[in-house]
């Protein structure tokens, strides 16, 4: 499975902010938007164009547009806070959302909510969920949308943990990762660490 740790100064700027427990939530939610976009920009680099024409304001020329179906499925709900950022690049991508909820005692994931566009047959959809922490609940994830036929599945996490990597690996080999940055390992409680705590409290507010 590609992994795909994407360094720039300004990701690595945002994400010590987004570190830092003092980081208020409206400041938080700028950096995980500035984060995402980065990210997107990366993870779209390869989506297919075609030529078309437009009428520039002097003459006709022909241009390249993205002929790639893109769709974009953030997990609920820490994953809103990379949507905005994707659509912003992509405006035309439809939206899906899974809805996953941890065990706290257990970790293991549970879904309890999708809505995702059918018949994700040759589709380029990206899967947002910014903590990779056991794996699991993007193992689910990935494994739902191959259910609607997606064979093109790329995952943006903020922050991944080795053990998510490699227990995605062995459950979905195929997907590809993006990620700013791969920490030491995860805790007892199965969080991230160093990591930057639990992403959809801080993001709001809760």
């Amino acid at each position: 499975m590609p992994l795909r740790v994407v360094s720039h100064p300004v990701i690595e700027d945002s994400l010590a902010r987004l570190r830092d427990r003092d980081t208020p939530c409206d400041e938080f939610r700028r950096l995980a938007r500035r984060v995402s976009l980065l990210l997107a920009a990366e993870a779209t680099r390869d989506l297919a164009v075609a030529p078309a024409e437009v009428e520039t304001p002097l003459e006709r020329t022909v241009v390249r547009r993205i002929a790639s179906r893109v769709v974009a499925v953030p997990v609920l709900r820490a994953g809103l806070g990379m949507l905005e950022a994707f659509l912003e690049l992509v405006p035309d991508a439809q939206v899906g959302y899974f809805g996953l909820e941890r065990n706290e005692e257990t970790a293991a994931a549970r879904r309890y909510y999708e809505k995702v566009p059918k018949d994700l047959a040759g589709a380029v959809v990206f899967l947002l969920d910014p903590m990779l922490a056991t794996g699991g609940s993007a193992a689910m994830a990935v494994d739902g949308l191959r259910g609607l036929g997606a064979r093109h599945v790329r995952l943006l996490s903020i922050v991944a943990a080795p053990e998510g990597v490699a227990h995605l690996e062995s459950a979905v080999p195929d997907a590809i990762v993006y990620t700013a940055a791969l920490d030491r390992e995860l805790n007892d409680r199965k969080y991230i660490l160093p990591g930057l705590g639990d992403f959809g409290d801080r993001l709001f507010g809760t």
